[in-house]
């Protein structure tokens, strides 16, 4: 409690909180301790990390033949009976930058004095031609030109440019579709034949694949609140059908941001920002607050999937890639358990010991300390316990193809320890060329497909704040109201989210890999029927 008033008393007289500032605060459920530590990072700036080098075959990333997926996916479905199973999936985005480039056009174009090739011509605009090339192939092509039938009468008389303006302004418009302003979750991804499917029906036919056991399936949605209903229409719509299908129930959830994890802005001069009310200005804390979401699950194996990577085609495949990538972490795991439970019981000698850290240095990538063979029997075992008896994640890296992304990097600690981490190029100095030419030497980068072990080996769920590496998180400039402010973001949800965490890196083949970042990514193989429908 004292500790509380200090910290009280320090932001009133260095930031000028006021006693409505503090009504404000306690109301979002925010601790006060968590802004002072946001101020001094703001002043104080976040330190860059220290790359050692890319990770790569065989150093850092396990590369798998097909026959030992094979083998990882059959052992996943012997062990998966006694597992509780489920699929996390980070929902809550709105689809804005999905539709950037039609937007912008939305708004610089001269409807009265140019045409859309003159405006393509003028703007030099690559995506548009796209879009409008393959407008007849995209999902909701036939739902939103019958909309403009009703709404022009004229329609049929219109010249094509014309056409196509309406149609993306009645596809962006707050009064028509309202595309950018709705998750993606829910916008049309796939046609199969006369029928229209989203990414959360696909996430729910995934999860029926391959995070099932005994025919019980676990869907975990993270959504904004006023997003919930609109999830919850699809998947009432779709959920029979999914479930008659793979002859699995699935039990769907959703958790929302929590507001407590908000973080203060702050303006140029690293002072808190107000707005033109006077009051204190806080923002989401970006997908790092997710880690809370992720720990209020119970299950033995979750799954981690981004909403907009989901595909049309080859899902036995992707169900495969999945299964093995479990099928790793449980061997891994077990391993660990078993080891972990004969230094419990006093069952480890030191002639053990060699064959244990080769486990752990070979296997599961931990750095071993160069003066460990120093160290007594007991402090080996300490060291062992500490190192063993953590969250584990099995990762899957794709090779790099120019996509945006963080990849894998071994880094050094500023103590001096290496691990194994998912790093955005944001968290690294690239004006120093050292640093910038390890990150252009990534082979492989991540497409967000992780399997996650949150148990112990007692089987006790892991806190997962305790495995975060505060020091990672990120600094953003933003406007608001044309007013420039700084944010502050959490450590990423798999960068410094989970930096403490036992790490595995296998590669996975690009096929599974198919974001959704940009609309004329529905165009793409992955997400047009194969038949044409």
């Amino acid at each position: 409690m004292e500790e509380n008033v200090t910290t009280k008393e320090n932001l009133a007289k260095h930031h000028g909180f006021t006693a409505a500032d503090f009504e404000q605060i306690k109301g979002l459920g925010i601790s006060l301790d968590k802004i002072e530590g946001e101020l001094l990072l703001f002043q104080m700036g976040i330190p860059k990390i220290t790359l050692e080098r890319p990770a790569k075959i065989d150093d850092g990333i396990r590369k798998l033949s097909h026959d030992e997926f094979q083998k990882h996916a059959q052992f996943f479905d012997t062990q998966k009976p006694g597992l509780k199973l489920k699929k996390f999936v980070p929902a809550s985005g709105a689809a804005s930058r999905m539709f950037k480039f039609l937007s912008e056009f939305l708004i610089d174009f001269d409807h009265d004095n140019e045409t859309i090739n003159a405006y393509i011509n003028r703007k030099k605009d690559k995506n548009l031609p796209i879009f409008l090339a393959g407008i007849e192939k995209f999902p909701f092509y036939d739902k939103i030109k019958a909309s403009l039938k009703t709404l022009y009468s004229d329609y049929y008389s219109l010249e094509s440019h014309e056409k196509s303006y309406r149609f993306i302004n009645a596809m962006l418009s707050p009064k028509h579709f309202d595309f950018c302003n709705k998750p993606k979750g829910v916008l049309d991804f796939h046609k199969y034949g006369t029928e229209i499917a989203t990414p959360a029906e696909e996430h729910l036919n995934e999860c029926a694949f391959y995070a099932s056991s005994n025919s019980v399936s676990h869907l975990h949605f993270t959504v904004s609140d006023h997003d919930e209903d609109l999830f919850q229409t699809i998947i009432d719509r779709v959920k029979h059908k999914v479930e008659e299908k793979s002859k699995t129930t699935v039990h769907v959830s959703y958790s929302n941001q929590d507001s407590s994890t908000d973080t203060i802005a702050v303006a140029s001069n690293n002072e808190p920002f107000r707005n033109e009310n006077g009051q204190l200005v806080f923002r989401p804390g970006g997908h790092g607050a997710l880690i809370n979401n992720l720990n209020n699950l119970d299950a033995d194996v979750i799954f981690i999937k981004n909403i907009d990577n989901v595909i049309q085609n080859h899902i036995q495949e992707i169900a495969l890639y999945k299964k093995a990538l479990a099928g790793v972490l449980i061997d891994l795991q077990q391993q660990g358990f078993k080891i972990l439970k004969a230094v419990d019981n006093n069952e480890v000698s030191a002639q053990n010991i060699p064959e244990i850290m080769n486990f752990m240095e070979q296997k599961l990538n931990i750095d071993i300390l160069e003066d460990f063979c120093k160290y007594s029997i007991k402090n080996k075992l300490e060291f062992i316990k500490d190192k063993l008896n953590r969250p584990i994640r099995v990762c899957g890296m794709v090779k790099n193809e120019g996509e945006p992304g963080g990849g894998p990097f071994w880094v050094k600690s500023y103590k001096g320890n290496v691990s194994l981490q998912i790093v955005e190029s944001s968290q690294v100095d690239t004006h120093n060329t050292e640093q910038a030419q390890i990150l252009a030497k990534a082979t492989h980068f991540n497409p967000v497909d992780l399997v996650c072990g949150t148990k112990n080996y007692l089987g006790e769920k892991f806190d997962l704040t305790q495995y975060v590496d505060q020091s990672t998180g990120f600094i953003v400039s933003k406007n608001k109201n044309g007013k420039e402010l700084k944010g502050y973001e959490l450590p990423g949800l798999w960068n410094g989210g989970m930096a403490k965490w036992i790490t595995v890196f296998v590669e996975v083949p690009l096929l599974t890999f198919n974001p959704v970042k940009t609309v004329n990514d529905l165009l793409k193989p992955a997400h047009q029927s194969q038949n044409g429908n």
